[in-house]
């Protein structure tokens, strides 16, 4: 039994009340059909762009990208489509999003469907806009969330710069890259000098302060390429790229002068707080990214033994 055919006027009735924008050109990019969706959104209607090229009509468009889009079509006789994350919008329609979603016009996803004669040559390519606004914004805010928490993972709740984790993660990176090209890399590792006695003495809230302090103070004092990071308790790590061990030292020098010269504030009273540094650098030889760490955690540990608020390089 043959199945009923839709009418023309029944096909006609669903494009033009379908919640999509149709529009159909042909080979000399004139508009042959324009739905409601499109005179709608575009404030053209079907008699004023129907019999008219689609790039006089609307000059705005992307002309070079949309006729090499549909042009592919009539060559490959295939279907077509493009995403909003490739291209956000094809026409620039307006939204009813709120403003708060961040964009500026209505976002699309467009397929291109060859529509074929009884030769099965492409006559027609049909062009539909689909509204994906709140698609875009639902998953740009997903991916904001997604880099909130990614970020946060690697971040010391306390302190606020980056935790031991993230890290290692970058010391082992650093030293792959410096192993493969021979670059150059550095690495701190500092000490709170006497920070148990402010904790017994003070209590942890003033030891908390003197780490959040201690943090900010040093960050304020390196390049933004420069990693800073707590390792632990009251240690911390700067993870310097491109540096040779002079240029180490001078920064470790400068960590050192810019805690011992002030003391932190808390409340009403004012800590003296030092710290005691080893450096260690990148060398031909070492196995691993641990033992860049060992080499400096035992320099810092020398620093200490010999009196604390002071630098020391790693040496065999």
């Amino acid at each position: 039994m043959d199945r009923p055919t839709p009418s023309p006027e029944l096909l006609g009735f669903i494009v033009d009340r379908v919640s999509v924008g149709v529009f159909v050109v042909d080979r000399d990019m004139n508009v042959v059909l324009w739905n409601r969706f499109m005179e709608t959104n575009s404030g053209r209607s079907a008699a004023e762009v129907v019999g008219h090229n689609l790039f006089e009509s609307f000059p705005e468009l992307p002309v070079t990208w949309l006729q090499r889009k549909i042009t592919n079509v009539f060559v490959i006789k295939n279907f077509s489509f493009t995403s909003w994350e490739q291209r956000p919008y094809l026409f620039h329609f307006r939204h009813n999003r709120p403003v708060t979603g961040g964009i500026d016009a209505m976002y699309q996803n467009c397929t291109f469907l060859p529509m074929k004669d009884a030769d099965d040559e492409v006559a027609y390519v049909c062009i539909t806009l689909f509204d994906v606004t709140d698609t875009s914004i639902t998953q740009r805010m997903l991916r904001s969330a997604l880099k909130s928490l990614a970020e946060a993972s690697n971040r010391d709740g306390l302190t606020g710069i980056h935790n031991r984790r993230y890290l290692e993660e970058l010391v082992n990176k650093e030293f792959s890259r410096a192993q493969r090209y021979g670059s150059m890399m550095s690495l701190i590792m500092l000490d709170i000098d006497h920070f148990k006695r402010v904790n017994d003495v003070h209590g942890h809230l003033a030891g908390d302060e003197v780490l959040r302090n201690t943090a900010k103070r040093l960050r304020e004092c390196l390049r933004d390429v420069d990693t800073f990071a707590r390792y632990g308790g009251e240690e911390f790590a700067v993870v310097l790229p491109e540096t040779p061990l002079e240029g180490a030292l001078i920064v470790a020098e400068r960590l050192c002068h810019a805690m011992g010269s002030n003391p932190i504030t808390f409340g009403d009273l004012a800590l003296p707080v030092t710290i005691s540094l080893g450096v260690s650098q990148w060398v031909p030889g070492i196995p691993c990214y641990e033992e860049l760490i060992r080499r400096a955690d035992t320099a810092l540990y020398q620093s200490k033994a010999n009196g604390r608020n002071r630098v020391t390089i790693y040496r065999e």
